[in-house]
């Protein structure tokens, strides 16, 4: 069974694409290109399901038409119009850190050198310039910039971050 923490989020997938099973799928992070993998996994239904690739293709910098095994026709491919697509993070170990996107964070701890343990990372919040870890801060959300020059150390094992934010920043929110 495929466990929410094992996976992150990368797009989309918007609505079939012709009426042979293939689907428009929007997407935050290209990884399913870069490592070797051969599948995504969407939520159906509230589980997590892997689907193999048959193909896919680019139509821009943040679309491709996929085409996925055991999706033939227009009807099968109705049923997956707005789901969600994740991609296994233990894929992307292979990747740099430099490589990864801020989406594979979710579910972090962020530690500040200062004052310890700060929340879980829920979400990440890219609608503007700059990017924003989205933390729950003892049962408050909270913005934290995720910017590497805050980042002092990151342990994928152990799947924290430790920052140094900068003073007063934790006040705002």
């Amino acid at each position: 069974m495929i466990k929410a923490e094992d996976v992150y989020r990368i797009g989309i997938i918007n609505k079939p694409h012709g009426v042979h099973g293939e689907l428009l799928f929007t997407f935050d992070d290209d990884i399913f290109d870069r490592v070797e993998a051969d599948y995504i996994i969407c939520m159906m239904d509230g589980i997590l399901v892997p689907f193999f690739f048959e193909s896919y293709r680019f139509r821009s910098d943040t679309t491709a038409l996929i085409k996925l095994e055991g999706i033939d026709t227009e009807q099968q491919a109705k049923r997956m119009t707005n789901v969600e697509v994740f991609f296994p993070k233990d894929h992307a170990e292979e990747l740099e850190d430099n490589e990864l996107t801020w989406n594979y964070f979710v579910g972090f701890l962020i530690n500040d050198v200062n004052k310890g343990d700060i929340g879980k990372v829920t979400d990440v919040d890219d609608s503007t310039i700059n990017t924003l870890f989205v933390v729950d801060y003892k049962g408050t959300e909270i913005l934290i910039p995720a910017q590497e020059d805050f980042i002092v150390d990151l342990d994928r094992e152990k799947r924290v971050i430790t920052m140094q934010i900068p003073e007063g920043l934790l006040d705002l929110n």
